[in-house]
């Protein structure tokens, strides 16, 4: 490797589905087996508090790649139009020079072709072919019907119960070689020895541990038939709001027609769910261990930046519930793991206490690698906390849905609900986690706490006034001070606030 290219270091992001951040060996989960994110999170740094910007999977995604909020992209929802002419940390960094790709389950916008399609050398969703479309021809799918295997694919739906829920649980048809973790971290491999000595910046997107929860039978077989279901399964829901109410309320009712596998009782259904998804996890390390080793083997582990982490959480039982939805309510979908080792730069083992969310992700990168900041993020660059510096970079963190938003600050989460969003009355949410980690009592109601609740809205406006983007073609009347360019030289000036460039005349609030 040339003394030029070693001095440009690559990047391995490896983003999972729906990860549960609590579900980790190093975050003292008394069942899960993660020895690879243990050993990445000890050779590294740890962020404790990490968030998601949406807990549904598009719009987390959209954030993550461009390091922009929900309010600002205007992705909500799944899939939909390609967002217009916004940049990804994919694209940034092919544009200096790094080949790029994108393997596995994207779920970014993609009509009519995938948002990522001109920003990177190589894009290979597992599931969606080349127009976008979930036709059974993509990479993944054509490599299994090239094995014939096609058939024992069960990462989706299970075959033997065609039309039915896919909430239930059990070993996969398939052996993990096959698996679409396999397939993504060999392609991924693939796609890293190619570049030779071109510096690369890959991300590897593993679908699981979101359903079906159907792991190799070598991770099923890791947790006992008798696993412990988690405590607060059958935790009262009568201080969640309507929404939670009902979830839990429909899947506790949950009777023998509903299960799929035997026995069918709600007890036994739960306990298969919570084993599949606990070994899903594992099978989601098995993947990210092979590519640490696959650096380590050829020696592009001293130049490689590794960032583990995941798009929302889950409930995956422990509420009571199977899956993630009414997400924006709890912790357990909103904080995310996070994981970085930046070699010389990370002190090994640290573990930061911070407030970070996953737009940061982006600008930090960027920073890391030496290339110009990224105009149009909205993180920050916390590249200080993972060298292991205390200074907080924000206040609060947010996630948020169209209309409900979820902000954390100091001990306490807070939920709010428009007015009118569930007919009649005042609904919300707020929770000390210091002294409430399950979430167990809603203090929203609480006499005692109505300053709390209203410190947390004027947080939370302030929040969204100060990170949304204002594009007019006419100046401010007053507020922020406005600077334009020297007359000539098309730079930017470097106006105290707000970032601000002028740009095919309009005004970008950035």
């Amino acid at each position: 490797m040339s003394a030029e290219t070693a001095r440009r270091p690559s990047v391995l992001f490896v983003i999972s589905d729906q990860h549960l951040a609590t579900c980790m060996g190093v975050e003292g989960h008394p069942y899960a087996i993660t020895p690879n994110m243990d050993r990445l999170a000890r050779s590294g740094v740890r962020f404790a508090r990490a968030y998601t910007q949406n807990p549904i999977c598009t719009p987390s995604r959209v954030s993550v790649l461009s390091g922009q909020y929900c309010h600002n992209h205007g992705h909500y929802g799944l899939s939909g139009p390609r967002p217009a002419s916004l940049p990804s940390f994919l694209g940034h960094f092919r544009a200096h020079g790094w080949r790029t790709a994108a393997i596995g389950k994207l779920h970014v916008p993609d009509d009519p072709e995938s948002w990522l399609a001109d920003q990177c050398d190589l894009v290979e969703d597992c599931y969606f072919g080349a127009r976008g479309v979930e036709d059974g021809t993509s990479p993944y799918f054509a490599y299994l019907d090239r094995l014939g295997l096609r058939e024992k694919e069960d990462s989706i739906a299970l075959p033997e119960f065609p039309g039915s829920q896919q909430h239930d649980a059990r070993p996969s048809n398939l052996p993990f070689e096959h698996s679409v973790e396999g397939w993504c971290a060999a392609e991924a491999i693939r796609f890293i020895d190619l570049c030779g000595e071109q510096p690369f910046c890959v991300e590897v997107a593993l679908p699981r541990p979101h359903q079906c929860y159907t792991p190799d039978r070598r991770f099923w077989d890791m947790y006992p038939d008798d696993l412990p279901l988690p405590e607060t399964i059958m935790q009262d829901a009568s201080g969640r709001p309507p929404h939670f109410r009902r979830t839990w309320e429909f899947h506790h009712s949950f009777g023998p027609e509903t299960w799929l596998i035997e026995p069918k009782t709600f007890e036994a259904g739960a306990r298969r769910v919570w084993r599949g998804y606990l070994a899903c996890i594992t099978q989601v390390d098995h993947a990210l261990g092979l590519l640490l080793e696959h650096l380590e083997a050829t020696g592009r582990a001293e130049d490689t930046i590794v960032v583990y982490g995941s798009d929302h959480g889950a409930y995956s039982g422990t509420y009571g519930i199977p899956e993630k939805a009414p997400g924006i309510c709890s912790e357990a979908v909103c904080r995310v793991p996070m994981l970085w080792r930046v070699p010389r730069h990370t002190p090994a083992g640290h573990v930061s206490g911070n407030l970070v969310e996953n737009v940061d992700i982006a600008p930090t990168l960027a920073a890391l690698c030496g290339l110009p900041a990224m105009e149009t993020v909205d993180g920050h660059d916390i590249s200080g906390l993972i060298a292991g510096d205390d200074r907080p970079v924000r206040e609060v963190a947010v996630t948020e849905n169209a209309w409900s938003k979820a902000l954390r600050w100091g001990p306490w989460r807070f939920v709010h609900y428009p007015r009118g969003m569930f007919g009649a009355g005042d609904v919300g949410e707020l929770y000390n986690l210091e002294d409430d980690p399950d979430e167990t009592r809603n203090r929203y109601y609480t006499l005692a706490d109505q300053p709390v609740v209203n410190e947390c809205r004027r947080r939370l406006l302030e929040w969204l006034i100060g990170t949304t983007r204002v594009v007019s073609i006419w100046p401010s009347p007053g507020y922020p001070p406005i600077r334009y360019p020297t007359a000539g030289d098309g730079k930017e000036s470097n106006a105290a606030g707000p970032r601000q460039r002028w740009a095919k005349g309009e005004l970008w609030y950035l």
